[in-house]
């Protein structure tokens, strides 16, 4: 070889390295997709800051995308050879994009990254046909929020079970011109929690085949409560949490208590500042004391795609980010419930948090088929609701239901 061509080979060879993502003083770029209003500003400027400082090969990133359209623009992501690298995803919509087969297998990782202790309701929504593909990133849930000082008019303090909640409910609702609570009637995310304190579901696989199971005997008794409790106020029958905006009905001062995460609170006071400080938070009850009510849990996984050419990089993004300095920081600044159950102490500041925390521990997710958003589109489960509240009969207006349901869930097989 000449001195030239060997010249030729050394140069190439350093400016290799000097390409590499451990190597040289070539950074490696690492992009992340996070949802509008998952975090503030300082919040991301802080992670990257100090991300990059610990990862000195590589270059984060943050690219903040909007709700709306977001799943097309995922699909189309997913599908491309240069994908982001890191993207978060609502938790429900996991297997949705699984079945695309562009997602990246994280089942290996799981122990390292504290799975054991994942609130349930973001670990099984991202566990799709035993593999784990996202991670738990943060979580919301409902809580009953509540006026102290009604509670306290009436004597009746906090309840610690369903029969409980029951009782006093019905003694707030004997004060004249007051609601005991106002429950819509087709706050089915609310009924879902019911239905699976009774060890039922809304819908079940078996094999490849999906079938709605409203109508179960389970099913029915979760129903049944929620009629009970919903009589004990004045909402509607045949409308949600938005017709009218139960903030609003709330701020009207009439009402005793009413189902909502914790930051419907402030809307209500800011509709009516005369209700400030009034607000208290308690878990929604459950059958017994020695556990809070079932609550769907809401929230977002974080997910690496498969085409991503940065798949070391992109696991060190997933793995600081939920890994518990991280997630006490967003806690924090979002209130938020962070992905382990053992961080729920570091939330207690914040008594709405500390109550969707406590009923975190007892969340759930709907059913995890990439064909859930065809169900939520029409949502038998809301007609459902309102059929059973007007007199219909319960079995046949759940039959009636899990037909949609199951259609919905099969289809396209």
């Amino acid at each position: 070889m000449s001195r030239t061509a060997a010249l030729l080979v050394l140069a190439l060879t350093l400016s290799a390295c000097g390409t590499s993502a451990g190597g040289g003083d070539e950074k490696q770029e690492i992009t992340v997709w996070l949802m509008k209003d998952t975090a503030t500003e300082e919040f991301v400027s802080e992670f990257e800051s100090e991300f990059e400082r610990d990862h000195a090969n590589l270059d984060l990133k943050v690219q903040v995308q909007e709700w709306n359209g977001i799943t097309q623009k995922v699909t189309s992501a997913l599908a491309s050879t240069d994908p982001p690298d890191v993207i978060e995803v609502g938790n429900t919509q996991v297997a949705q994009y699984v079945a695309s087969k562009g997602v990246t297998d994280l089942s290996g990782r799981k122990g390292e990254l504290r799975g054991d202790d994942w609130i349930p309701g973001l670990a099984e929504p991202g566990a799709v046909d035993g593999k784990q593909f996202g991670v738990p990133f943060y979580a919301a849930n409902r809580v009953v929020i509540y006026r102290k000082d009604l509670f306290e008019a009436a004597g009746v303090a906090v309840p610690k079970t369903r029969d409980e909640w029951l009782a006093a409910t019905a003694k707030l609702d004997q004060v004249p011109d007051q609601q005991g609570i106002y429950l819509p009637g087709q706050n089915w995310y609310t009924l879902s929690g019911f239905v699976w304190d009774e060890g039922g579901d809304l819908a079940a696989q078996d094999g490849g085949t999906w079938k709605g199971t409203l109508n179960t005997p389970e099913a029915l008794a979760g129903m049944d409560f929620y009629k009970r409790l919903q009589a004990l106020g004045d909402g509607p029958k045949d409308s949600d949490e938005a017709k009218p905006q139960q903030t609003d009905v709330v701020a009207g001062g009439k009402v005793a208590q009413f189902i909502a995460v914790p930051g419907a609170a402030k809307l209500v006071t800011k509709a009516n500042p005369a209700l400030e400080g009034k607000l208290g938070f308690f878990p929604i009850p459950g059958k017994t004391a020695d556990q809070p009510g079932a609550v769907f849990t809401g929230g977002s996984d974080l997910i690496i795609p498969l085409a991503s050419s940065r798949q070391d990089g992109a696991y060190e993004v997933v793995k600081a980010l939920t890994g518990e300095k991280w997630q006490v920081e967003l806690a924090k600044a979002m209130n938020y419930v962070p992905n382990r159950k053992s961080l729920a102490g570091a939330v207690g500041g914040d008594p709405g948090t500390a109550a969707m925390a406590l009923g975190a521990a007892n969340g759930h997710a709907t059913p995890n088929s990439p064909n859930w958003a065809a169900v939520e589109a029409r949502n038998p489960i809301k007609e459902f609701q309102t059929a059973v509240l007007t007199g219909a009969d319960p079995k046949a207006a759940a039959a009636k239901a899990d037909e949609v349901i199951t259609q919905a869930l099969n289809s396209g097989k």
